[in-house]
């Protein structure tokens, strides 16, 4: 088991007053495994990898729980620490490769920087233009795994003059280049036409085998999930409501939350019109006692309004509902 997160919880302090943005969330990623992470907005999906991260906002604290990475507590890390450990060995790919990368500097000296900060084998070489070299070479290399044309051009240029698909190689080519043990990818191909969205989604899988690296995808699309991931997380408002193989989580879904995703989505095998969900994601100020889907699910018993309920295994499902936990 490569990352661990147990029941843990990050508030936002706003002008509304606390925002309880995550309320013990529990999940677990094996080596080498892809974990579909899903839910509506502002269910705590990129709240969730930005405290794995420990780059949540300044006016946001992790409350209590765990982060158990490779056996170390990520919580309990200082800054320092934390930063020998972030793009090193977790890396992480952005919903907006538009942003993430500096739009001042070439691709090259993006690259570059990286590399002499994070990569051992180029720090112990002792002259500064001998470094700079290496990681040239180094970012060209990587530039080619990802299927970049003309990389030596590539880097270059300036951000501006790559298409969306193309910066997204680049931050795909940064995440790889240190052989990180975890790559987050938070919505990274949500910007992209299918065509090169599916060209992302196939290097990705081509480097996680090649390098078995564990992947955090974060994804609203379930049809994604189902071709990529091994196993689905289904969050709604900051818990794992569900969570299991992701064959078993999406033909037989356990959840009514799960029900609803899915039931939401067009379907072209079966002449079956989608049917959205009724009401909105809950107050996360105001947090209900209970089960946060309350208001929204057509099963709710008297007992959903009064506490969470306790996970239940149903064939090797993980469950959070009451529907379950009487049985």
């Amino acid at each position: 088991m490569l990352l661990k997160v147990e029941n843990l919880k990050v508030e936002f302090y706003t002008y509304r007053g606390v925002v309880h943005a995550l309320n013990g969330v529990n999940f677990h990623l094996d080596k080498g495994e892809i974990l579909g992470l899903a839910g509506e907005t502002g269910s705590g999906k990129s709240v969730t990898s930005l405290a794995i991260q420990k780059l949540l906002p300044p006016n946001a604290k992790i409350i209590s729980g765990k982060i158990l990475f490779d056996g170390i507590d990520l919580v309990e890390l200082n800054e320092d620490e934390m930063r020998k450990i972030r793009g090193k060995r977790i890396a992480t790919i952005f919903q907006d490769p538009h942003t993430y990368l500096n739009p001042v500097f070439r691709i090259e000296k993006q690259f570059i920087d990286v590399l002499l900060a994070h990569d051992p084998d180029i720090k112990k070489v002792e002259l500064k233009k001998e470094r700079e070299k290496l990681a040239r070479a180094k970012a060209i290399e990587m530039l080619k795994m990802v299927s970049m044309p003309a990389p030596e051009r590539i880097l270059k240029m300036f951000p501006h003059e790559l298409s969306g698909g193309m910066k997204q190689r680049v931050l795909l080519a940064l995440a790889f280049s240190l052989n990180p043990d975890l790559i987050i990818a938070d919505e990274a191909t949500t910007a992209l036409d299918v065509t090169i969205q599916s060209q992302i989604l196939d290097i990705m899988e081509k480097l996680r085998r090649g390098k078995n690296v564990s992947i955090l995808f974060i994804t609203h699309d379930l049809g994604l999930i189902a071709e990529n991931c091994q196993r689905i997380a289904i969050m709604y408002g900051g818990r794992v409501v569900e969570f299991g193989d992701v064959k078993k989580v999406l033909t037989n879904p356990l959840h009514p939350y799960t029900q609803g995703l899915i039931n939401a989505l067009l379907r072209i095998d079966k002449d079956i019109k989608p049917v959205s969900i009724p009401g909105t994601v809950p107050d996360l100020v105001n947090l209900p006692l209970g089960c946060p889907f309350y208001s929204r699910c057509a099963y709710a018993l008297d007992e959903c309004n009064k506490s969470f309920p306790e996970p239940v295994i149903v064939d090797g499902v993980r469950v959070n509902c009451h529907l379950f936990a009487r049985k």
